[in-house]
C-alpha cells in the first residue's frame, strides 16, 4: 500500500496547552474542511508565526497551511497523533448533518495561502500542493475523496466564503478543486490499489460493459473477463495493453464493413 509522496510535510508546531493548540486528541478523523486564509499574500509560515504569537489571545486555528514553498503542519494531524483544532464554530450544525459530528472534533482543517494583489505566492504551485495534501489526507485516513471534503463556506455560509474566496482569484471553482483532488488521489495510487478500491457498483458496471462488448463481438469469453474483474483485477490491468489493440483492430474492421 503506497501513495506517491510528491511533497514533504513540515512540522511547525504551535505551543501545546494554549488557546490555539489545546493538545486534546481527536477521537478519529472523519472528514476534511477546506479553508483559505483570507489574508492576501500572507505565506504559510507567516500565518503560523501569527498563530504562535497570539497563541494565548485567540483560539481560532487550523492543522495545516499550504503555499508555494511547502506544506506546514502547526497542529498534529499527519506528522503526529491528530489533535483538535478550532476551525469551525461549534454552534454551526451543517457539519453534524453531513458527517454526524463537529468539525472541531473529527475534521482536519487545511488552509490555502494565495496572492491576489499582495505578496509573491505562486498560486499555481500553492494550489498543486493544496490538492495533493487533501488527497493524501484522504488516503492516510481511509476517507473517500469524493465525499470527505467540504468547504468552510458550506458549513458556515452566513459568515464564510473560503475556500471559494481564494479559488476564484486563482481562476478556479470549488467544484474544480474537488475534481482535482479526486484526480490527484487516483494518480498517486499504484495501479494495484486503484483496482483494489473498486466498489460493488463499479464491478457491476464493469460486468455490464463486458456483456455489451461481448454482444458487439468486441470481446470473447465474457464470463472469464467478469471473473477476472471480480477476483483477479490485477490480471485485467496486465491484459489491458494487448486487449486495447485487439479491440481497436476489431472496431476498425467493423467501421470498414459499414462503409
Amino acid at each position: 500500500m503506497s501513495f506517491k509522496m510528491k511533497y514533504s510535510i513540515n512540522k511547525k508546531y504551535l505551543t501545546s496547552g494554549t488557546k490555539r493548540r489545546s493538545g486534546i486528541k481527536m477521537p478519529r478523523v472523519g472528514f476534511i474542511v477546506a479553508h483559505d486564509t483570507g489574508n492576501d499574500g500572507s505565506t504559510a509560515l507567516q500565518n503560523i508565526k501569527y498563530y504562535e504569537n497570539s497563541r494565548n489571545i485567540m483560539s481560532a486555528s487550523a492543522h495545516i497551511f499550504v503555499d508555494h514553498t511547502g506544506i506546514y503542519e502547526c497542529i498534529p494531524a499527519l506528522t503526529g497523533t491528530p489533535e483538535k483544532a478550532w476551525h469551525v464554530q461549534y454552534q454551526k450544525t451543517m457539519d453534524n448533518q453531513l458527517f454526524g459530528d463537529d468539525a472541531n472534533d473529527i475534521a482536519i482543517g487545511v488552509e490555502l495561502c494565495y496572492s491576489y494583489k499582495r505578496g509573491n505566492i505562486s498560486n499555481e504551485e500553492s494550489y498543486k500542493r493544496y490538492a495533493w495534501i487533501l488527497a493524501y489526507i484522504c488516503y492516510k485516513f481511509g476517507l473517500n475523496p469524493s465525499k470527505a471534503i467540504v468547504g468552510h463556506h458550506i458549513l458556515d455560509p452566513q459568515r464564510k466564503t473560503d475556500p471559494q474566496n481564494s479559488l476564484s482569484k486563482l481562476g478556479k471553482s470549488y467544484d474544480q478543486l474537488l475534481k482535482d483532488v479526486i484526480k490527484e488521489y487516483y494518480e498517486c495510487l499504484s495501479k494495484e490499489e486503484v483496482i483494489m478500491k473498486l466498489k460493488d457498483w463499479e464491478i457491476n458496471l464493469a460486468h455490464q460493459a463486458i456483456d455489451n462488448l461481448n454482444k458487439k463481438d468486441l470481446v470473447n469469453n465474457a464470463e472469464d473477463w467478469k471473473k477476472k474483474v471480480s477476483e483477479k483485477p490485477q490480471d485485467v490491468i496486465n491484459d489491458m495493453p494487448w486487449l486495447f489493440f485487439v479491440m481497436l483492430d476489431r472496431l476498425s474492421d467493423n467501421d470498414k464493413e459499414e462503409k
